[in-house]
């Protein structure tokens, strides 16, 4: 249920109501917008009584929510959401570039990849230290020792640090070593590990599944928001469809699919979308074009040698070319990198 109150209505009148509403056992969350300010209501609302709250003096009208996600929804939250990760912006103007390996492999690698990405313009530096792989014989990755490689670069270079979790277990050492946690497309409904991540005080990009519609996407951000934890980047990173020639098929669509219902930021992976390094550049100019409110990609110094995803990974020359060009298509939707 959504109560949508007029304009400058006193703060003490608010807090009444709010006390009122809570009375009757549900939770009441607050939103000002830029051009409403509105009272959102989670919990069972089949007992309150809506048109005793439309008699109130500073109620403008009361609206029922028939999507199940509540605190990822647009209708909680007017404004789009704006995710803060070390004084860097994502989901505001600017297109956030997240740019780096696939996985972390030696200190010289990870270092030269990330002074490479930052000089093209990205902002932030991806890398994997614990790697969930098909088979259990290909590189699982570094581990701890990942994560301690990827605190060098990001001590060398300045750019906060994005990589993916595995286990619940590992959370107290990625809240302490890790800027923004990655939730995988395998883990999008490891619902312990989000109902974990929830808890926390730290950003989480969740990628959508490789057969997850978009309203379970949000189902899964809201097992993480109903946490306690709101700072949710949601990432595109290709579905499972009967085409083989792609790794995966790119659902553009979803993009604006999601701002439509939903305040948060929307991320697009181009990399796992096609599985085919020459296919990033147009895939990556296709979702700025469409809305996407940053990218991340697999760049690799030299992919025919990597030890994961060499083949949808393009060297820092091309990713330099590449982000080049996504200024001029960003600046012609409004946005700007």
């Amino acid at each position: 249920m959504i109560v949508i109150l007029k304009p400058k209505t006193k703060k003490g009148d608010v807090d009444k109501l709010i006390n009122k509403l809570e009375s009757q056992g549900v939770q009441v969350h607050p939103v000002d917008g830029a051009e409403i300010s509105i009272l959102g209501l989670v919990g069972d609302t089949t007992k309150i009584d809506s048109s005793s709250i439309e008699a109130c003096d500073i109620v403008e009208r009361v609206m029922y929510v028939q999507e199940p996600f509540k605190k990822a929804n647009r209708a909680f939250h007017p404004d789009n959401s704006i995710i803060d990760v070390c004084g860097r912006k994502i989901g505001g103007k600017e297109i956030a570039l997240i740019a780096g390996p696939c996985s972390v492999e030696t200190k010289e690698q990870i270092t030269l990849i990330a002074n490479e990405v930052k000089k093209s313009g990205a902002g932030f530096l991806r890398g994997g230290a614990f790697k969930p792989r098909t088979s259990p014989y290909s590189f699982q990755g570094l581990g701890a020792d990942g994560l301690e490689l990827l605190k060098i670069a990001r001590k060398n270079t300045g750019l906060p640090i994005v990589t993916e979790i595995m286990s619940p277990h590992y959370i107290e050492k990625f809240v302490q070593d890790v800027d923004i946690i990655q939730v995988g497309a395998r883990n999008m409904q490891n619902f312990d590990l989000l109902k974990e991540l929830g808890t926390i005080n730290k950003p989480i990009l969740l990628k959508r599944g490789l057969s997850a519609t978009i309203e379970e996407l949000l189902m899964s951000a809201e097992y993480i928001m109903a946490g306690g934890n709101e700072d949710v980047i949601l990432c595109e990173r290709g579905i499972r469809t009967f085409e083989t020639y792609t790794r995966n098929t790119l659902d553009l669509s979803a993009i604006p699919a999601i701002k439509k219902l939903s305040h948060l930021p929307v991320v697009v992976d181009p990399s796992h979308s096609a599985g085919k390094a020459w296919m990033v550049d147009s895939l990556s100019k296709a979702a700025v074009a469409v809305g996407a409110d940053g990218l991340i990609i697999e760049v690799h110094n030299n992919p025919a040698k990597a030890l994961c995803d060499g083949q949808q990974s393009i060297t820092p020359a091309s990713y330099d070319k590449l982000v080049s060009e996504l200024r001029l298509i960003a600046e012609a939707v409004g946005r700007e990198i």
